[in-house]
Order: C-alpha cells, then sequence, then structure tokens
C-alpha cells in the first residue's frame, strides 16, 4: 500500500511544485515587467528634467544679459546726469554773475531793474510739487 501512495502523493507534490514554479516564474516575469516600466517613467522624468534645466538655464543666459545691459545703460545715464549736473551748476554761477553785474550797472546809472532769483524748484526738480496722480507705464517701455 505504501508503494501505491507514494507515487500518488508524488504526482500531486509535482503538480503542487509545478503550480508554485509556474507561480514563482509568473511573479518573476510581472515584476520584471515592472521594474521596467519603472526604469521607463524613471528615464522619461530624468528626460524632462534635463529639459526644464535647459530652459532654465537659457531663460538665466537672457536675464543675466538684460541686467547687465541696464546696469550699462543705468552707468551711462549717471554719467551724463553727472554731466548736466555740472552744466547746471555752471550756468548758475554765470547767472548768478550776470545779475550781479546787472544789479551793480543799475545802480550806477541809477536805473530800477528788477531780476528774479533762480526758483529752488529749477536747481532741485525733483523737489517740484506733484500732482496726486499716479505715474502710467506700459511694458514697451523697458524693451531693450
Amino acid at each position: 500500500m505504501a508503494s501505491t501512495q507514494q507515487p500518488a502523493s508524488s504526482g500531486s507534490d509535482g503538480q503542487r511544485y509545478a503550480t508554485n514554479d509556474e507561480r514563482k516564474r509568473k511573479r518573476m516575469e510581472s515584476n520584471r515587467e515592472s521594474a521596467r516600466r519603472s526604469r521607463k517613467k524613471k528615464k522619461q522624468h530624468l528626460e524632462e528634467l534635463m529639459s526644464q534645466l535647459t530652459q532654465l538655464q537659457n531663460q538665466s543666459t537672457i536675464w543675466r544679459e538684460r541686467i547687465e545691459s541696464v546696469g550699462r545703460n543705468f552707468h551711462t545715464l549717471d554719467a551724463e546726469n553727472n554731466v548736466l549736473r555740472a552744466q547746471m551748476a555752471e550756468l548758475t554761477e554765470r547767472l548768478d554773475s550776470l545779475n550781479s553785474l546787472t544789479r551793480f550797472w543799475a545802480d550806477a546809472n541809477g536805473l530800477a531793474v528788477d531780476i528774479p532769483e533762480i526758483p529752488d524748484t529749477l536747481l532741485e526738480p525733483w523737489q517740484l510739487p506733484c500732482p496726486i496722480q499716479p505715474i502710467t507705464a506700459s511694458a514697451d517701455m523697458f524693451q531693450f
């Protein structure tokens, strides 16, 4: 009897092992497929990040060039303003001298001459009284 049962149990054990092997093979195959999809997804994400990096580097270069251009323009305008301030100081001094000579000449000749003083607002235009209105600007003003 033992000999008849042994082949029967071996058959069911063999079938169980075959079923287990089949499950193990399917699980390994599924894991491989999942790993392949994961690698593909990771590769695609990395490519997207590299594309974003390139785009951001290009934008950074453009902004750096614009900032440098604005800096150069600022230095040019600052130099021009310094020249204009010096010219204004020189012209103010000349006008004061001419006004002084005119007063002296008028006093010597007995004439009455009304010579207005130079208003401070002309010497310091940033202190002009301004209306309470917003200053409007458009984006086109800042195109380089």
